[in-house]
């Protein structure tokens, strides 16, 4: 089974209860879950209870707004509950906690809109960016580091992975230099994937929360990968604009205006192939220095 199999299989949620569902979790690089992936199970859910799965697309997830309230076990399932706020003739809005050990570790609200036509336009992204296409993988990036990056690290890093994540200037993950906080990164899910607008939603909420918290440190010349900095998303958010595939190349611009009160704001937009505007997405996280002899 490949990563990608692996994390649409994730996706699969074992309904409970009509409006509670289960979830596994898929080991990353910690003993904790991955945000990207409570996100994506967390929409699916309420996805069920609006258009039901199984490729229902009356009113797809526009907007998602999330908080990491404790680190997810990645030993123990996850039960996501869905509460109906409302079902209204164009929107409806539902409400996502997620369980572990009893205790809520997540929450979050989705809204849910008909499609229909309206006003449209939207902002360039205002600069020229190479197209994926001759970029090195983010994989193959940290392959051609060797011994620099150390076990179990290396293992983690170059295991097979749901996406191709292929940075457009890639900075050095273990000792970057001072830069300005933007990073361009295109991504494409591993393989083919079915029609379902909500499948593609969720793998790019997934997605979305790859690299994005990093690139708050880049000013600072600072990593998640070397030990001097505690790190962990605190709220996310992601708007749909258009309809996109994610087994297609997206464009992940990423930027960090500020960084205060040992907390990093980081915002990214995505774009097709096309340069469409597809969805965008806001993250504030934590990332306070920390003393590298006592953070291993």
């Amino acid at each position: 089974m490949t990563a990608l199999d692996d994390l649409l299989d994730l996706l699969d949620l074992e309904r409970i209860e009509d409006h509670i569902f289960r979830g596994r979790n898929r080991p990353l690089a910690s003993p904790r879950v991955f945000g990207g992936q409570v996100l994506a199970q967390a929409l699916v859910a309420a996805d069920r209870t609006v258009n039901g799965g199984a490729g229902g697309a009356g009113r797809p997830c526009h907007s998602l707004h999330a908080y990491f309230i404790l680190p997810g076990d990645v030993q123990a399932p996850i039960v996501y509950e869905v509460e109906t706020l409302r079902d209204g003739r164009s929107f409806s809005t539902r409400r996502v906690t997620a369980v572990q050990h009893g205790r809520p570790i997540f929450n979050a609200s989705l809204s849910f809109h008909v499609a229909e036509p309206g006003l449209d336009h939207q902002d360039d992204l205002g600069r020229s960016v190479d197209g994926p296409d001759g970029l090195a993988s983010e994989r193959d990036l940290v392959e051609s580091l060797g011994d620099r990056v150390p076990e179990p690290l290396r293992t983690v890093l170059t295991r097979d992975r749901p996406f191709d994540y292929r940075p457009v200037d890639p900075a050095d993950p273990l000792r970057p230099d001072p830069r300005p906080g933007t990073a361009d990164m295109w991504l494409q899910a591993t393989g083919p994937l079915p029609d379902d607008p909500a499948i593609h939603q969720a793998l790019l909420a997934y997605a979305s929360d790859w690299g994005l918290l990093g690139t708050a440190l880049l000013p600072h010349g600072r990593s998640v990968f070397d030990g001097s900095i505690q790190a962990a998303s605190l709220d996310h958010a992601i708007w749909f604009h258009r309809p996109f595939r994610a087994d297609g190349w997206l464009l992940y611009a990423i930027d960090s205006p500020t960084a205060a009160g040992a907390r990093g704001f980081t915002r990214g937009a995505v774009y097709d192939a096309e340069g469409r505007l597809v969805a965008s997405a806001v993250q504030e996280g934590l990332v306070r220095p920390v003393d590298p002899s006592q953070a291993r």
